[in-house]
């Protein structure tokens, strides 16, 4: 059996390994190398596919990295995807069109401290399902368990998903740094 080593994100345990990680997401090679193999396997059929939306997103919140003006972008415009999917029920295109416009607000947002627990589903786990459906499933509820970690904030980035898909009553931007208490 190979050694274990824990991710310092998720808390996963992975395969130890000095593979490569993603230069601002937060990981362990070994839950990195375990991302790859879902995102493959999401590439290669499009049954996999269906949720691919949530993969990414929830992957990106649950390693977000460190303060910096990329991870604040890149951990926003996650949220906002994973707030208009779970929440609003939006489809992927228009999630992924939300994250266009965070991504066009350079500077308009703030680092929001991660959760202190990073939800009780990993890519371990939707890695380790059997069939399409499984998977689905998996990932359907890793992205369920890393919306609840993000509670604290989501009255934050419920504002972040109006501002980002055109839904809000907006007289004027907020200011820079805005953030609702």
């Amino acid at each position: 059996m190979p050694e274990l080593s824990p991710c310092p994100a998720c808390g996963g345990t992975f395969p130890a390994s000095d593979g490569p990680t993603h230069r601002y997401l937060e990981s362990s090679p070994g839950c990195w190398a375990a991302y790859g193999e879902v995102l493959a396997r999401e590439y290669s059929d499009p049954v996999y596919a269906r949720l691919h939306r949530l993969t990414v997103d929830t992957y990106a919140v649950q390693h977000p990295g460190r303060p910096s003006p990329q991870t604040i972008q890149s951990a926003a415009g996650h949220l906002v995807s994973l707030c208009l999917v779970l929440e609003r029920g939006k489809s992927a295109e228009e999630a992924t069109q939300a994250i266009g416009a965070v991504t066009r607000n350079k500077g308009g947002y703030i680092w929001l401290d991660p959760p202190s627990s990073r939800g009780a589903v990993t890519v371990r786990d939707v890695q380790g399902a059997q069939s399409a459906e499984e998977h689905l499933s998996w990932v359907r509820r890793w992205a369920e368990s890393m919306w609840q970690a993000w509670s604290s904030h989501h009255q934050t980035v419920r504002f972040w998903a109006d501002e980002a898909s055109g839904t809000s009553w907006q007289i004027g931007r907020p200011a820079k740094g805005f953030r609702l208490q």
